[in-house]
């Protein structure tokens, strides 16, 4: 079975710092498109981030700008999302998602076919 896995969420003081990682089980994600979203209580999955296939172009949400950063190690099938300064709003339970082959940082969730189930991630203040 394909899967996404996702690890590193947990609970952390308001200004603090945590450092997502999903990597992938059943078949190699090296060359898709890769993001991440968040779904908090009661509202919709958003974007946060997004990464091309080879790592050249990335996309952020304007609310995770400047303190949020998206990577990938292809040799490690790994993607991460490294989230500083976080904030209680940063709440949320995020999902790591591939695209396709060769994908591109778009932050549209429906060109993202695969979903990982999920990591909670808590910001208190």
């Amino acid at each position: 079975q394909v899967q996404l896995v996702e690890s590193g969420g947990g609970l952390v003081q308001a200004g603090g710092s945590l450092r997502l990682s999903c990597g992938a089980s059943g078949r190699t994600f090296r060359h898709y498109g890769k993001a991440w979203f968040r779904q908090a209580p009661g509202k919709e999955r958003d974007i946060v981030a997004a990464i091309s296939w080879i790592g050249d172009n990335t996309y952020y949400a304007d609310s995770v700008k400047g303190r949020f950063t998206i990577s990938r190690d292809n040799a490690k099938n790994t993607v991460y999302l490294q989230m500083n300064s976080l904030k209680p709003e940063d709440t949320a339970v995020y999902y790591c998602a591939a695209s396709s082959l060769y994908g591109s940082s778009t932050p549209n969730s429906e060109e993202y076919r695969y979903w990982g189930q999920g990591t909670q991630v808590t910001v208190s203040s």
